[in-house]
Formats: structure tokens, C-alpha cells, sequence
């Protein structure tokens, strides 16, 4: 039954990744990864902690939105307190428009490759490798009006933190 809680500790911890990346949340991304753990990101190598501000700072300069969505997780567990995990990514991440062209997707299809380690009882990333696989730019065009949905955004007015509850979270 622990290797159940276990799992469930580790795809959490995936989703508090994507989760903070997405809503350019520094603090959720950073609590995935142990005090020494490391992301190797290609375009970034270094600490997760330093990424976690890295990545919330530079994609909003880029992307009017990002979507990360992992699959097919794999956990490999070695001895008790370590496991190799491979999650596959596919991050979408939209363009404003330019000049010379309009609103455009930029897909990454690729590989988490992960060693987890639990310390001090909580299960977090000790080293990141993203595996690249392949990735494609398209055109957008909208299929819905923009004001038909509750529209996400980045940081503490997105609903996930007060839409829904009505409560802000801190």
C-alpha cells in the first residue's frame, strides 16, 4: 500500500509542477524540486529553484499562455526512498501576433526524465532532464470568443485560486 502513496506522492508533485508553470506560480514550481536539485531544461541548466524563477519570469515575456500536460508517468522505484520517472510532456504555448503574422501554437512534445528522491518524508525532484522528441509551430485561429469562458490567467486572479471557492488562497 505505500508504493500507492507513493505514486500518488510523485504524480502530485508532477502536477504542482505543471500547475505552477502555467499560472506563473515561482513558489509552486520551486517546492517540486529538493534545495539542491537540479533541472537541465537544455535552454537552462542549474538549480530548480533558480528555474522555478527562470521559467515564471521568462514565459509571460513570451506567451500570452502556456499549457503543460503530462502522460504515460512512469515510476521506477530504487529501494525505498529514490525512483526514476519518465513522464511524457507536450507543452503548448501561444504566440502573440506580429507583424508579419498572426496569433501562432509553439508544441513541444517531449520527456520528463526524473530522479525522485524522498527526503525527510516528502518526495521531490532531485535532478530534471527534458528529453526533446519533436515540436511544431502553427496558426491559431480562435473557435470560441474569447469572452465565453472564464479566460486563465497568470498569478493569484487565475480562478483556480479564487473563482471557484470565492476564497483567495495565499
Amino acid at each position: 500500500m505505500q508504493r500507492v502513496f507513493d505514486e500518488r506522492a510523485i504524480h502530485r508533485c508532477l502536477l504542482d509542477y505543471c500547475r505552477g508553470v502555467d499560472r506563473g506560480d515561482p513558489e509552486l514550481v520551486a517546492s517540486v524540486y529538493h534545495a539542491d536539485g537540479t533541472d537541465d531544461h537544455g535552454s537552462f541548466k542549474g538549480l530548480g529553484s533558480d528555474f522555478a524563477i527562470y521559467v515564471t519570469t521568462r514565459l509571460p515575456e513570451r506567451y500570452q499562455a502556456t499549457q503543460h500536460t503530462i502522460a504515460n508517468t512512469m515510476i521506477d522505484f530504487v529501494g525505498d526512498d529514490v525512483a526514476n520517472v519518465e513522464s511524457q510532456v507536450c507543452a503548448r504555448h501561444v504566440r502573440p501576433p506580429r507583424v508579419d503574422e498572426g496569433l501562432m501554437l509553439e508544441t513541444f512534445g517531449g520527456r520528463y526524465v526524473d530522479r525522485f528522491e524522498r527526503r525527510d518524508g516528502a518526495w521531490k525532484i532531485a535532478r530534471r532532464l527534458v528529453v526533446h522528441e519533436w515540436n511544431m509551430v502553427e496558426p491559431v485561429t480562435l473557435a470560441f470568443p474569447p469572452e465565453r469562458f472564464a479566460q486563465g490567467v497568470r498569478g493569484p486572479a487565475d480562478p483556480i485560486y479564487d473563482g471557484i471557492t470565492g476564497e483567495q488562497q495565499t
